[in-house]
């Protein structure tokens, strides 16, 4: 006769959480194993262009902050070159062009300082608006989410990209666009990302 099991817990979750800030960002949860955090430099230095601070909410369907999230951002250069060998031409020493942050364990308020990256060209070359590609993870997400973040001020460039023309409907355009205003001689950009509901963010599946 087969031994019953159903004495057996539950294992942990298999979602990104509750461990996430542990394997990704152990600093933020309270672990010095490593002497320099992992890909919060993401421009050095030596970037040319706009210094720039980005900033923003991850909301979900009932409009509450998320507050566990660790968010990847990979961008070009102010001149539109990524930081790898197929990156469309050389970067400054010192860009790398990625970096990961967290959420405040508190407000759940995310932000980073970088440089606006520049037009970049996408495929069968058509140039792409500046943007930021963003990955997030947190617990209840099992597959990381996809997103991109454009540029207010970029109005005629946004109206001719073509990922942005691929969306139907105006109004799920308007979720990838952030806003601008200046704070202390600081362009800063504001982007919230909802997860559901009627403003639900684009997100895309590559």
């Amino acid at each position: 006769m087969a031994q019953k099991l159903d004495y057996l817990r539950e294992s942990a979750s298999q979602t990104a959480g509750p461990y996430v800030h542990i394997g990704l960002a152990p600093g933020a949860a309270g672990f010095d194993i490593y002497r320099e955090e992992l890909g919060w430099d993401i421009a050095g230095p030596n970037a040319k262009g706009e210094r720039i601070r980005v900033e923003g909410l991850v909301i979900d369907g009932i409009g509450s902050p998320v507050k566990d999230v660790l968010i990847e951002v990979w961008q070009a250069n102010a001149e539109g070159h990524y930081a790898h060998p197929e990156g469309g031409g050389e970067v400054e020493e010192g860009f790398r062009g990625w970096g990961r942050v967290i959420t405040d364990f508190d407000t759940g308020e995310w932000g980073f300082d970088t440089v606006k990256p520049g037009p970049v060209m996408g495929r069968n070359g058509r140039l792409m608006a500046p943007h930021l590609n963003l990955w997030l993870v947190s617990r209840g997400i099992n597959i990381g989410l996809n997103t991109r973040m454009y540029f207010g001020d970029e109005t005629e460039a946004n109206a001719k990209d073509p990922v942005i023309n691929l969306i139907e409907w105006e109004k799920r355009r308007a979720t990838l666009i952030a806003t601008r205003e200046m704070r202390d001689g600081i362009p800063v950009y504001r982007f919230d990302i909802r997860l559901q509901g009627d403003d639900e963010t684009v997100f895309f599946d590559i």
